[in-house]
């Protein structure tokens, strides 16, 4: 499809979901996979406490030394609406919520975020680097709240028109290493800047192997799109398996 072919497209009034994501971006550059100037978009998929924030930021500097536009981002969150849910989701104050409406909160924010933040970024040529999305989903609340991967992987295609990462980076280390790392990040957190992340920390051992699993699974299931990385070395170490990942998948130069 050419980018006129899509313009042409997005001023049509529809009423499927998917046409309905078009036009919901139409005010900025035409959006689609095969528009030449669109950007990347890049995941960064595994387990509290797996390093996923620290290489996140080496790969957005790596792309900026290479002057690639980099916008980074985060789920839940991303967007005003989003860092409010994702104040309810992983706040240890938060009770009772039901693994249903846990995940109709994560994609409530995932939609809101993918509409106003990512779609329009890409089509601008920018690269979007993103701290988890939908896998995590179906990892947390499919496998670890052991409601499936089929409830996940339906309410993505209804309300994320089923878009997918051009790359995910799969963060693999031993849970326990990582989750004691994620506690003692959220204790930090909460003594200085007084925001409450311990949510999912408080989980046991069995719920965080299901989630280890989901992912893995994933892994299998989409080889194309997931780079599964082992991560327990030091994080340069892992940088440079990153940075291998991206030019082997996505063929950038760094």
């Amino acid at each position: 499809m050419t980018i006129a072919a899509c313009e042409s497209v997005a001023r049509v009034g529809f009423r499927s979901s998917s046409h309905r994501l078009r036009r919901a971006s139409r005010l900025v550059p035409c959006y689609h996979k095969h528009v030449d100037l669109r950007g990347r978009f890049i995941t960064f998929e595994g387990t509290d406490g797996s390093g996923k924030s620290t290489q996140i930021e080496k790969l957005a500097n790596a792309l900026r030394a290479q002057h690639i536009k980099v916008l980074l981002t985060r789920e839940p969150g991303g967007t005003p609406l989003g860092e409010s849910i994702r104040h309810t989701l992983l706040d240890s104050a938060t009770h009772n919520l039901s693994p249903q409406t846990e995940l109709a909160l994560m994609f409530a924010a995932r939609s809101q975020h993918l509409r106003q933040i990512i779609l329009p970024t890409l089509a601008t040529g920018e690269y979007v680097l993103c701290d988890r999305f939908t896998d995590s989903s179906e990892a947390y609340q499919g496998g670890g709240r052991e409601l499936g991967s089929e409830a996940v992987l339906t309410l993505h295609r209804l309300l994320c028109d089923n878009f997918q990462p051009d790359l995910t980076i799969l963060l693999d280390c031993d849970l326990t290493v990582s989750l004691a790392r994620a506690k003692h990040r959220n204790l930090i957190t909460h003594a200085t800047a007084h925001i409450d992340e311990n949510r999912f920390e408080q989980e046991g051992l069995a719920f965080f192997g299901r989630v280890h699993d989901a992912f893995l699974a994933i892994a299998r299931r989409e080889p194309k799109r997931v780079s599964l990385i082992d991560a327990r070395d030091t994080p340069a170490a892992t940088h440079a398996k990153v940075l291998e990942a991206v030019r082997d998948r996505l063929k950038i130069a760094l």
